[in-house]
């Protein structure tokens, strides 16, 4: 089987401290991780710098090594020493229970042996780098149109309670995660923790509905308003804006307001719709005000449901 150069792997010297080793890991670690990177070879080149960093990281597993690269050069077929000396690829965590690395090279397998090959590469990975988690944070729409900065209380079982201070960046939509590098779960061994995803979800608002980074509103106007057409101020998230009616509207007609949804590269919408609202009949002076338009007005507003 062909010989390993776990040093040229990692692009580092032979005589490189664990320190630089470490972060020659990290480096290439980051660059071919299959989660993240591009390269055509991503997941074959992230599996040699793991069986690399998995030898070079462990000063028994290095001594071996060093000791095998003395009477063998890189390219050439290698026998297992005679003497069938282990290092099982596997390692008793805290926990007492053992975590396979797996899925390494038969060079590396005949060397140390142990593991069954399984695709225990990638929690090898996981365990050298603490896991992502999620949470959830509940905003107003005014914190989306504006932009702020929330105050999120995490609370994971074993550890004490912890706050973060989150900036919502103005323009946010319902459902979008906003990544917090490194305040993830800490890594077992020292290395990079994960990161936390946080899930924005924007509270129902009393008088706006969003649907992407366009604003909805139910605006309610007068009968004469809606017949004669008139001027009103109509509520944003930015501030209250003039619009005007046209005569002769109906309910359920549909205005824009441009540019005056959620903030973006591409700045949403508000879209206007009307609803006709009656006065109310509450006295004799507005139910004779009615009867005069019934008796003046010929007017039947079911006249195409019955014309068939």
């Amino acid at each position: 089987m062909e010989y390993q150069d776990y040093y040229k792997t990692l692009g580092i010297s032979q005589d490189a401290s664990a320190e630089e080793i470490k972060k020659a890991y990290r480096r290439l670690a980051r660059r071919y991780h299959p989660d993240v990177s591009k390269e055509p070879d991503a997941e074959a080149q992230f599996k040699r710098i793991s069986e690399a960093y998995e030898v070079l990281k462990d000063p028994e597993k290095r001594r071996l090594y060093d000791q095998l690269g003395e009477n063998y050069q890189a390219g050439q077929d290698f026998t297992p020493p005679p003497s069938g000396q282990r290092y099982g690829s596997r390692r008793t965590s805290g926990a007492g229970t053992e975590e396979n690395f797996g899925d390494f090279s038969d060079f590396f397998e005949s060397l140390f042996g142990g593991g069954a090959k399984t695709s225990g590469w990638d929690r090898h990975y996981a365990s050298s780098r603490g896991r992502d988690t999620n949470a959830e944070l509940t905003i107003d729409l005014e914190d989306v149109y504006a932009g702020s900065t929330k105050t999120l209380t995490l609370s994971t079982a074993g550890q004490a309670q912890r706050e973060l201070k989150v900036k919502i960046p103005a323009g946010v939509t319902d459902g979008q995660k906003i990544r917090l590098k490194g305040q993830g779960e800490p890594s077992p061994d020292g290395s990079d923790s994960g990161d936390l995803l946080i899930r924005i979800m924007i509270r129902p608002h009393r008088h706006f509905q969003l649907d992407g980074k366009d604003v909805y509103l139910t605006l309610p106007i007068s009968p004469w308003e809606a017949a004669l057409g008139a001027t009103v101020a109509v509520p944003t998230l930015g501030g209250r804006v003039d619009l005007n009616i046209p005569a002769e509207s109906q309910s359920q007609k549909r205005l824009r307001l441009k540019g005056r949804g959620l903030p973006g590269k591409k700045t949403g919408d508000q879209y206007v719709s009307l609803l006709i609202v009656n006065p109310p009949v509450d006295g004799e002076a507005a139910k004779s005000m009615f009867e005069s338009m019934q008796a003046t007005l010929d007017f039947n507003p079911r006249a195409n449901l019955l014309s068939d």
